[in-house]
């Protein structure tokens, strides 16, 4: 044993030889990364030293190029890229303590190494000069160079030493209040569990979220039934279950996470991650952080971020109101006329009112949705719409059982890329769902396109001892979702790989993704994979009917859910004095504007809300009402040349899913429309009217 220890190497070190050079997740531990790290970050500063003491003039090839691309053909400078793909992406989705304490540990290493190449004097003057004096470059090489020169100014390169010095402190602390958010987040999710053994306290609720509830306590070694806070067991709960006093304990522990008087408390770190952003965005001469992140987005400045938020407050607000006194008047009805409705009360009773409207709920769907069918559904559909084709090889590795690896091949039979699904939500699983990268693409020295390596992170509903996994169709959109994201990923094709797949501008980011929710409700769509797992019998055409004709229920009251968010996030990020306010009013004044319904005063969202505070999206979340205008927009151009028309398919793929960041987002998006996108696709879709003389263009 000591033997093989003592022979053992990190396989970070050497070439994977595993299929596609994927991450040899079956041959990594714990102890490998940080030896990896620590190496990885020497090579990167000896490469960065090399470029610096380059006698010959700064150029273009000489200088942005061997910063953007710090491999050598030979895997010597990817050793950090290595290394930090694997481990942040397993800090999501597959952690434990070891590695959160590893990750608090390496935090202000790499933010210290990261300032130390931005905040290097020598290096910004021969990207100043390569900037001012470059030899005539392609577009792609322009936005490669624009984009390195920036990036550098705005992380401080024109600040002088005492700034310099300022913003290494202000971005290391950010660093690690940003890790102790997210970890603290995850400790509250899965320290809370509903633990029932009175098989009486489970009315109402149907058999898939009894039977899921089964096998959860089982895991946990428990008699009866546990109910946790991850979606896909707390939705049904609060969808389902006539035990009101139980659905406000469930409502109460999802809303009341880190702010309770422990050591997962965010409401400080939010508090002073705020002014940490603030002061950062000051420092480097905006009057805001709102300010500072929205130069590099399509929304270009706060103006037009409110511009769109109170436009959707303006069109979507009164029929939201309309949406709330129906389901409160169910309730009434239902309960009695002296019933006061709570925000545990609103899933259960607009149930009701959906099942009466339109005789419809998520578990009439489910059947029709087992997971292996939908995986079925959505490649086949990315085959029908880009002739891409997906075979699983088990000799990936991977890194949880729940993970499926998966070749992409292109029309043409030429290999495009890896995908990773991970599906079901676990103990050392962050919750919600995201895409993410093992490997970029890009186009090395030798003129090999070297294809991504991309993955999908889910919590869909798990399969149970007795039923294989049976999602919502909320789960499907989910799905699409991501894979909206990948395809993104899996279609780059672009030179450099800090341009390619999806490092666009964030309020661009989710097009490709909230478009592929489209076909979620289309016939043609769902006839291909929506079967009943036992019968076979396809999903009748009567219940498509229903939920096309649903489509758009609560659709303004979830319109405003989205606006609330985005103008909390905005209330945070556009302060221009020190932030001392208490989180929780603070909260509930900013979004009032957009409420539809009674606040609590001993609630808090703000405290985890990851994409505004650990995520990358502060002063950025409107990016999802924003792209929600394009991807209508788009999907209304599909919709009027064809649905699965090819080559509206192979335009979508040319002018936005293989270009990646390598020019400006909107002329990618006229390039495939043939004109700018309003948001009149968005309001017809929404069944919106009497607004369309608040016609608004992106510009």
């Amino acid at each position: 044993m000591m033997s093989e220890q003592k022979d053992r190497k990190n396989p970070f070190f050497f070439p994977y030889h595993t299929p596609h050079d994927v991450a040899p997740f079956d041959r990594i531990r714990l102890e490998d990364y940080e030896e990896a790290f620590m190496e990885g970050i020497r090579r990167e500063d000896e490469q960065i030293d090399k470029i610096v003491n380059d006698p010959c003039k700064p150029t273009f090839d000489n200088t942005i190029i061997s910063i953007d691309d710090e491999k050598d053909g030979e895997g010597y400078y990817d050793l950090l890229d290595r290394v930090s793909s694997v481990f942040f992406n397993l800090l999501s989705a597959e952690t434990n303590d070891e590695m959160d304490a590893l990750a608090q540990k390496l935090s202000p290493v790499l933010t210290k190494h990261a300032n130390d190449i931005r905040l290097n004097e020598k290096l910004f003057e021969r990207i100043k000069y390569v900037h001012q004096h470059h030899r005539k470059l392609t577009p792609e090489e322009k936005m490669l160079l624009d984009k390195c020169y920036d990036g550098f100014v705005r992380s401080g390169a024109l600040l002088d030493a005492a700034g310099k010095e300022r913003l290494r402190q202000l971005t290391e602390e950010a660093s690690m209040l940003g890790l102790q958010f997210s970890q603290n987040l995850l400790k509250e999710n899965k320290a809370f569990t509903l633990h029932i053994t009175d098989e009486s306290q489970l009315d109402g609720l149907p058999e898939t979220a009894r039977e899921a509830a089964a096998l959860a306590a089982k895991e946990m070694e428990k008699e009866g039934w546990v109910f946790t806070l991850d979606y896909p067991s707390y939705s049904p709960f609060m969808t389902y279950s006539t035990q009101r006093d139980l659905r406000r304990q469930m409502y109460m522990a999802k809303n009341t996470e880190c702010i309770h008087d422990n050591s997962e408390n965010n409401l400080d770190i939010c508090k002073r991650l705020i002014n940490l952003r603030r002061e950062l965005a000051q420092l480097l001469g905006h009057k805001t952080y709102a300010d500072y992140v929205l130069k590099h987005r399509m929304a270009g400045n706060v103006r037009n971020v409110y511009k769109l938020l109170n436009d959707l407050i303006v069109a979507y607000k009164p029929t939201a109101l309309k949406e709330m006194a129906a389901i409160e008047k169910m309730a009434k009805k239902t309960a009695g006329r002296d019933f006061k409705l709570e925000p545990w009360d609103i899933g259960f009773y607009s149930h009701k009112l959906q099942l009466a409207k339109y005789n419809l709920d998520a578990e009439m769907l489910r059947p029709y949705f087992e997971l292996s069918k939908v995986i079925d559904g959505v490649f086949g559909l990315a085959n029908r719409l880009y002739g891409i084709t997906f075979k699983e090889n088990k000799d990936i590795p991977v890194y949880h059982p729940d993970v499926k690896a998966y070749e992409v091949f292109d029309k043409d039979g030429s290999f495009l890329a890896v995908f990773y699904a991970d599906f079901h939500p676990r103990k050392g699983k962050q919750g919600g769902a995201w895409m993410t990268e093992y490997q970029g693409q890009w186009i090395d020295r030798k003129g090999e396109n070297v294809r991504p390596h991309v993955s999908v992170v889910m919590n869909l509903t798990k399969p149970t001892q007795e039923k294989p996994a049976l999602l919502t169709l909320g789960e499907v959109e989910t799905f699409l979702h991501e894979f909206g994201h990948s395809l993104h990923g899996m279609f780059a094709n672009t030179r450099f790989e800090s341009l390619s797949g999806t490092n666009v501008w964030w309020d661009f980011v989710e097009l490709p993704s909230q478009f592929m929710e489209n076909f979620a409700i289309e016939k043609e769509f769902l006839r291909t994979f929506a079967f009943h797992y036992q019968t076979g019998e396809p999903i009748p055409d009567e219940l498509v009917e229903r939920i096309i004709r649903s489509r758009n229920y609560n659709v303004a009251y979830a319109c405003m859910r989205q606006v609330s968010f985005g103008l909390l996030d905005m209330a945070y990020y556009t302060k221009k004095e020190p932030f001392t306010d208490d989180i929780i009013p603070f909260e509930k004044k900013a979004w009032e504007k957009a409420m539809v319904t009674e606040q609590l005063s001993d609630t808090c969202m703000t405290v985890q809300f990851s994409h505004i505070m650990a995520g990358g999206y502060a002063a950025g979340y409107y990016s999802y009402k924003w792209a929600e205008v394009l991807d209508a927009d788009a999907f209304a151009v599909f919709k009027k040349e064809g649905l699965f028309n090819p080559a509206t398919a192979q335009r979508f793929r040319d002018c936005i899913l293989s270009k990646g960041g390598t020019e400006n987002p909107m002329v990618l998006y006229k390039r495939f429309k043939g004109g700018e996108p309003t948001i009149d696709a968005l309001l017809k879709r929404n069944g919106i009217k009497g607004v369309k003389k608040r016609r608004s263009k992106k510009k």
